[in-house]
Protein backbone atom coordinates (compact mmCIF):
# COMPACT_ATOMS: atom_id res chain seq x y z
CA UNK A 1 0.00 0.00 0.00
CA UNK A 2 2.94 2.39 0.88
CA UNK A 3 4.78 1.70 -2.52
CA UNK A 4 1.87 2.56 -4.62
CA UNK A 5 1.09 5.52 -3.13
CA UNK A 6 4.78 6.55 -3.18
CA UNK A 7 4.51 5.88 -6.85
CA UNK A 8 1.62 8.30 -7.56
CA UNK A 9 3.75 10.57 -5.15
CA UNK A 10 6.55 10.55 -7.59
CA UNK A 11 4.14 10.57 -10.97
CA UNK A 12 2.61 13.31 -9.37
CA UNK A 13 5.64 15.12 -8.26
CA UNK A 14 6.96 15.35 -12.36
CA UNK A 15 3.99 17.27 -13.24
CA UNK A 16 2.87 20.82 -11.87
CA UNK A 17 -0.88 22.17 -11.70
CA UNK A 18 -1.76 25.29 -11.18
CA UNK A 19 -5.27 26.53 -10.63
CA UNK A 20 -6.36 29.26 -12.02
CA UNK A 21 -9.81 30.05 -11.56
CA UNK A 22 -12.95 28.92 -9.80
CA UNK A 23 -16.10 30.27 -10.78
CA UNK A 24 -19.21 30.03 -8.89
CA UNK A 25 -22.59 29.66 -10.58
CA UNK A 26 -26.07 29.58 -9.16
CA UNK A 27 -29.61 27.70 -10.57
CA UNK A 28 -32.19 29.04 -8.70
CA UNK A 29 -35.17 26.52 -8.55
CA UNK A 30 -38.41 25.12 -6.80
CA UNK A 31 -36.35 24.07 -3.70
CA UNK A 32 -33.91 27.32 -3.92
CA UNK A 33 -30.75 27.78 -4.84
CA UNK A 34 -28.19 25.06 -6.34
CA UNK A 35 -24.64 26.45 -6.07
CA UNK A 36 -22.22 24.40 -8.90
CA UNK A 37 -18.42 25.38 -9.09
CA UNK A 38 -15.95 25.02 -11.92
CA UNK A 39 -12.19 24.74 -11.84
CA UNK A 40 -10.16 26.01 -14.15
CA UNK A 41 -6.65 24.25 -13.75
CA UNK A 42 -3.23 24.35 -16.05
CA UNK A 43 -0.82 21.25 -15.68
CA UNK A 44 2.60 20.54 -17.40
CA UNK A 45 5.85 19.66 -17.17
CA UNK A 46 9.09 22.40 -17.25
CA UNK A 47 11.60 19.54 -18.13
CA UNK A 48 9.70 17.86 -21.10
CA UNK A 49 8.18 21.33 -22.20
CA UNK A 50 4.33 20.28 -22.12
CA UNK A 51 1.41 22.02 -21.00
CA UNK A 52 -2.55 21.26 -20.76
CA UNK A 53 -5.67 22.69 -19.50
CA UNK A 54 -8.51 21.41 -18.16
CA UNK A 55 -11.98 22.31 -17.23
CA UNK A 56 -13.78 20.60 -14.02
CA UNK A 57 -17.51 21.36 -13.13
CA UNK A 58 -19.05 19.86 -9.59
CA UNK A 59 -21.02 20.59 -6.77
CA UNK A 60 -18.11 20.97 -4.53
CA UNK A 61 -15.13 22.77 -5.11
CA UNK A 62 -12.53 19.82 -4.36
CA UNK A 63 -14.36 17.51 -6.91
CA UNK A 64 -13.89 20.43 -9.84
CA UNK A 65 -10.33 20.65 -9.60
CA UNK A 66 -9.98 17.25 -9.22
CA UNK A 67 -11.74 16.59 -12.60
CA UNK A 68 -9.91 19.58 -14.17
CA UNK A 69 -6.78 18.24 -12.82
CA UNK A 70 -7.55 15.29 -14.68
CA UNK A 71 -8.56 16.69 -17.57
CA UNK A 72 -5.56 18.44 -18.04
CA UNK A 73 -3.06 15.63 -17.67
CA UNK A 74 -4.95 14.16 -20.38
CA UNK A 75 -4.61 16.48 -22.51
CA UNK A 76 -1.34 17.17 -23.53
CA UNK A 77 0.72 19.08 -25.84
CA UNK A 78 4.50 19.20 -26.73
CA UNK A 79 5.85 23.04 -26.83
CA UNK A 80 9.09 23.68 -28.65
CA UNK A 81 10.63 25.88 -26.52
CA UNK A 82 14.08 28.38 -27.15
CA UNK A 83 15.61 27.69 -23.78
CA UNK A 84 13.65 29.35 -21.78
CA UNK A 85 11.33 31.44 -23.69
CA UNK A 86 10.15 30.99 -26.85
CA UNK A 87 10.95 30.95 -30.52
CA UNK A 88 9.51 34.24 -31.54
CA UNK A 89 6.70 37.05 -30.75
CA UNK A 90 3.32 36.23 -32.05
CA UNK A 91 -0.16 36.70 -31.50
CA UNK A 92 -2.84 34.40 -30.59
CA UNK A 93 -6.56 34.39 -30.45
CA UNK A 94 -9.60 32.70 -29.24
CA UNK A 95 -12.95 34.24 -28.94
CA UNK A 96 -12.81 37.28 -28.13
CA UNK A 97 -9.64 37.36 -26.63
CA UNK A 98 -6.13 37.99 -28.43
CA UNK A 99 -2.70 37.99 -26.35
CA UNK A 100 0.52 38.99 -27.71
CA UNK A 101 3.81 37.04 -26.52
CA UNK A 102 7.38 38.29 -27.55
CA UNK A 103 10.33 36.06 -25.97
CA UNK A 104 12.48 38.37 -23.90
CA UNK A 105 16.36 38.16 -22.77
CA UNK A 106 17.93 36.29 -19.81
CA UNK A 107 16.72 37.75 -16.45
CA UNK A 108 13.86 39.17 -17.47
CA UNK A 109 11.44 37.12 -15.42
CA UNK A 110 7.79 36.08 -16.95
CA UNK A 111 5.25 39.95 -17.33
CA UNK A 112 1.80 38.42 -17.47
CA UNK A 113 -1.22 38.22 -16.76
CA UNK A 114 -2.47 35.77 -13.67
CA UNK A 115 -4.43 33.21 -16.41
CA UNK A 116 -0.90 33.08 -18.76
CA UNK A 117 1.93 33.15 -15.99
CA UNK A 118 0.15 29.72 -14.61
CA UNK A 119 0.91 28.58 -18.34
CA UNK A 120 4.32 29.67 -18.66
CA UNK A 121 5.08 28.43 -15.17
CA UNK A 122 3.82 24.96 -15.98
CA UNK A 123 5.69 24.63 -19.31
CA UNK A 124 9.24 25.67 -17.98
CA UNK A 125 9.38 29.57 -19.85
CA UNK A 126 10.91 31.55 -17.18
CA UNK A 127 11.90 34.70 -19.82
CA UNK A 128 8.69 36.29 -21.76
CA UNK A 129 7.06 38.95 -22.49
CA UNK A 130 3.15 38.99 -22.64
CA UNK A 131 -0.45 40.94 -22.85
CA UNK A 132 -3.62 39.86 -22.76
CA UNK A 133 -5.91 42.30 -25.14
CA UNK A 134 -9.75 42.01 -25.51
CA UNK A 135 -11.91 39.59 -23.23
CA UNK A 136 -10.33 38.91 -19.85
CA UNK A 137 -12.22 35.73 -19.44
CA UNK A 138 -9.56 33.52 -18.15
CA UNK A 139 -10.32 30.19 -19.91
CA UNK A 140 -10.39 32.14 -23.56
CA UNK A 141 -7.02 33.35 -22.43
CA UNK A 142 -5.76 30.27 -21.30
CA UNK A 143 -7.37 28.52 -25.15
CA UNK A 144 -5.55 31.80 -26.81
CA UNK A 145 -1.67 31.20 -25.06
CA UNK A 146 -1.81 27.45 -26.06
CA UNK A 147 -3.10 28.10 -29.02
CA UNK A 148 -0.36 30.12 -30.24
CA UNK A 149 2.38 28.38 -28.31
CA UNK A 150 1.37 24.98 -30.00
CA UNK A 151 1.33 27.26 -33.25
CA UNK A 152 5.01 28.13 -32.78
CA UNK A 153 7.53 27.60 -35.62
CA UNK A 154 10.74 26.59 -35.03
CA UNK A 155 13.68 27.56 -37.29
CA UNK A 156 14.02 24.14 -38.23
CA UNK A 157 10.26 23.88 -39.39
CA UNK A 158 10.75 27.37 -41.20
CA UNK A 159 13.81 26.21 -43.34
CA UNK A 160 12.15 23.10 -44.20
CA UNK A 161 9.10 25.25 -45.41
CA UNK A 162 11.35 27.58 -47.17
CA UNK A 163 13.60 25.17 -48.55
CA UNK A 164 16.88 26.72 -46.77
CA UNK A 165 18.95 25.89 -44.78
CA UNK A 166 18.45 26.64 -40.65
CA UNK A 167 21.75 29.10 -40.68
CA UNK A 168 20.48 30.56 -43.68
CA UNK A 169 17.08 31.12 -41.66
CA UNK A 170 18.41 32.26 -38.34
CA UNK A 171 21.15 34.86 -40.02
CA UNK A 172 18.37 36.61 -41.48
CA UNK A 173 20.70 38.53 -44.94
CA UNK A 174 18.06 40.78 -45.70
CA UNK A 175 17.88 38.71 -49.22
CA UNK A 176 13.73 38.85 -49.59
CA UNK A 177 12.67 36.90 -52.71
CA UNK A 178 9.89 39.48 -54.15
Amino acid sequence: MAKAAQKTDQQADKFLQKLVTVRRTTSVTKGGRELSFSALVVAGNPEEGVVGFGLGKSKEVPLAIQKATEQARRDMVKINLKGHTIQHEMIARHGASRVFMKPASEGTGVIAGNAMRAIFEVVGVENILAKSIGSSNPINVVRATIKGLRTMATPESVAKKRGKKVDAILEGDGNHDS
